[in-house]
């Protein structure tokens, strides 16, 4: 598996058609367990709304759920999955909740409404690209701790964890080739005292696209 699309950060986005307002909540998820949640905590939260339609799609075992809670079927759960069929997204669940505001959408209507509740919440989540990042262990002294994080940052790495004792036992995560420019830096900096050891592999979500 090269890699996959995933949201970049949960969002939440709303507008209103013909006084009926339509809110919409994305996350990202892992599992099916975890989106069910995020569903039943929204039908809880909005418990006076008369629709909370839903989908996800999970990369894992390739779950693929909708529904049209109440709505006629085939204008919500559907509409709301084929945009992020579209845009070739996973590990994501939305739900759009409607408040009805007593004017009939029409199939139609309610199809568009839908699809831009899901739309909306995908742009202001953004996307991110998940692929197979390395992970590799460091023990720091704490005199280059905050040069050691910069330095990582700089060339797109994230810390995973960090365990405080006579240094800092690091655990370092990196895109593809990005590991090499690091060393480099690692290297020059400490004088040469400092290296890398793997410590294995990781998919891991990259910056916002």
């Amino acid at each position: 598996m090269e890699g996959y699309r995933v949201p970049f950060q949960d969002a939440e986005s709303e507008f209103t058609e013909k006084r009926s307002r339509f809110i919409s909540n994305l996350w990202r998820v892992e599992s099916e367990a975890e989106a069910r949640a995020k569903i039943e905590g929204i039908r809880k939260a909005r418990y006076d709304a008369r629709h909370h339609c839903w989908c996800y799609l999970i990369q894992e075992g390739g779950a693929v759920r909708y529904s049209d809670d109440g709505e006629p079927q085939g204008t919500a759960g559907q509409p709301m999955l084929n945009v992020f069929q579209r845009e070739g997204v996973t590990n994501v669940c939305c739900v759009v909740t409607r408040y009805f505001g007593g004017i009939l959408l029409g199939a139609g209507g309610l199809t568009r409404a839908y699809a831009r509740g899901a739309k909306d919440a995908l742009d202001a989540a953004g996307t991110a690209w998940v692929s197979l990042w390395t992970l590799w262990d460091l023990p720091c002294p704490y005199p280059l701790l905050e040069r050691v994080k910069l330095d990582a940052a700089a060339v797109g790495g994230v810390v995973r964890s960090a365990d405080y004792g006579a240094a800092v036992d690091l655990r370092l995560a990196f895109p593809p080739d990005a590991e090499r420019a690091f060393s480099d830096r690692l290297t020059e900096l400490s004088a040469g005292s400092l290296a890398l050891s793997p410590a294995g592999e990781e998919f891991l979500p990259g910056e916002r696209e």
